[in-house]
């Protein structure tokens, strides 16, 4: 059962105590041998369009309490990655922080030099778009439709994503209590009936912008569960109510696995989520439906989130999730920490209990900003594709390598192979419909198990290449003057 009770209560924890420490201090392929147990045969449909590359596609999350959330090494680090989406100010924290005094409900930690207008100036550095959470836990509609007016009236920043609180149905209604929510209510029905009311007060003051609804993931807590005072379980409450008034659905996924070689099989899950998402938008939007965009604002494991399983899982996520409609995908996180209590080493490498794409620089952790390997696994993205290229079909015969493929605006297509075997490399024996490639040995890409880089090379060719053990590679090929 996925369940994002405990990712949320950990994070906050692990980045907590981190700070204390940092204050402290169609062509068909040559038939593969049959002898060859490793060999895999791959089918690209490049005719056949799944989605679109979205500006804000790939993201992150920062938070209040990440010291280093503005620093100069940021917008780097971002525009590497090909981030084009930064979430703020910071899951749970979002429902404790207000946005004018930069303080949070309780005295929580709040570090220097992360307000509104200093995360700003980062995304303008950076070109990268923000996505906002509104307080809905200790805050108010008009709170949020001030900060929509300073943002983009007073400053002209012209913020687009809004979303309406966190987490909000773990603010005790089904038992778990994790988010702060001041409300007399805490039921479904109080959510989305105030939900209403912020986005009446938010688009008053700038009707363009986007404004999201917090959902439960599909098959995960409490999906299906009918709190009190309801008819229904949240996420036909909430859009039975306003779905007629949001702009997208929000959903978190955090898969839980038994090891690595089950969290490598999760993103198989995200067509099954996403479809009845997307069946409950048709379901209770109305004529709004087909405006009605899906967003995954915060994604991560649960498991083996600093060493190689995570490095592979991680753009297999995010490109399973826009294929199948997301507009968005913001990881959690950027920077999160850790409390170096319980380290271990998975396939050769720590294991530090960060869930941050880069090390906060605890003491048990690599310096600062050191990339872990779902950071680099996010990288390779880069390498297939850009915004507004279209990811087309691809199949992959072994449940051991998933494959992605992008036809660019220019009529190349370039193709993802992940090896999810430990111990063994694959061959590859790659086919194609409606692209015709150029004989030319392509350049390939790679990123390899435990590697600190991404490595370029010419080799292989159009239809045969060989993908390390828990490697990543990335075919990029040119069509024929034909094509």
């Amino acid at each position: 059962m996925r369940q994002s009770t405990s990712p949320c209560r950990e994070r906050v924890i692990a980045v907590l105590a981190a700070l204390s420490l940092a204050l402290t201090g169609a062509i068909a392929a040559a038939a593969p041998p049959a002898a060859a147990a490793s060999s895999v045969s791959v089918s690209v449909d490049a005719a056949l369009r799944l989605a679109t590359i979205p500006a804000t596609g790939v993201g992150a999350n920062v938070a209040v309490y990440d010291g280093t959330m503005n620093s100069s090494a940021t917008p780097g680090l971002l525009g590497a990655a090909g981030m084009g989406a930064v979430r703020y100010p910071g899951g749970s924290y979002a429902d404790i922080y207000h946005w004018r005094t930069g303080t949070a409900e309780g005295g929580r930690y709040v570090a220097p030099n992360t307000g509104f207008d200093a995360f700003m100036g980062t995304m303008r550095t950076a070109g990268t778009q923000p996505v906002i959470t509104a307080n809905y836990g200790s805050g108010t509609p008009q709170e949020a439709a001030d900060w929509v007016r300073y943002a983009n009236v007073t400053k002209g920043y012209g913020v687009k994503y809004w979303e309406v609180g966190n987490e909000v149905y773990g603010n005790g209604e089904y038992g778990g209590a994790w988010e702060t929510d001041n409300h007399s209510s805490h039921s479904a029905t109080t959510y989305a009936t105030n939900l209403v009311k912020y986005v009446s007060a938010m688009k008053a003051v700038d009707p363009n912008t986007k404004i999201g609804a917090v959902l439960t993931t599909p098959g995960g807590w409490p999906d299906g569960i009918v709190g009190p005072g309801d008819t229904m379980d949240w996420n036909h409450t909430v859009l039975s109510i306003a779905g007629s008034k949001i702009d997208y659905a929000i959903v978190h996924t955090y898969p839980g696995s038994t090891s690595p070689a089950d969290l490598l099989t999760k993103p198989a899950e995200v067509p099954g989520i996403a479809g009845t998402v997307r069946s409950l938008i048709n379901q209770y939007a109305g004529t709004n439906a087909p405006n009605v965009g899906i967003a995954v604002t915060e994604a991560n494991a649960t498991n083996y989130r600093t060493t190689s399983p995570n490095g592979l899982f991680a753009p297999d996520e995010y490109l399973t999730w826009m294929e199948n409609g997301a507009f968005n995908v913001d990881w959690w996180a950027l920077r999160n920490g850790t409390d170096c209590s319980s380290l271990s080493t998975v396939e050769g490498a720590t294991e530090y209990n960060d869930y941050g794409m880069l090390s906060s620089g605890a003491s048990c952790e690599p310096a600062l900003n050191t990339p872990f390997p779902a950071y680099y696994g996010t990288q390779m993205i880069t390498k297939l594709g850009a915004p507004g290229d279209t990811l087309v079909k691809a199949g992959s015969s072994s449940s051991l390598l998933s494959s992605h493929a992008v036809r660019r605006a220019n009529g190349d297509v370039d193709v993802m192979l992940i090896n999810k075997d430990p111990n063994n490399a694959a061959t590859v024996y790659l086919a194609y419909t409606g692209f015709t490639p150029s004989s030319a040995t392509p350049t390939v890409h790679s990123y390899l198990k435990n590697g600190h880089s991404i490595s370029t090379a010419q080799s292989g060719s159009p239809t045969t290449q060989t993908v390390p053990a828990y490697g990543i590679t990335v075919v990029q090929m040119h069509p024929t003057s034909a094509s």
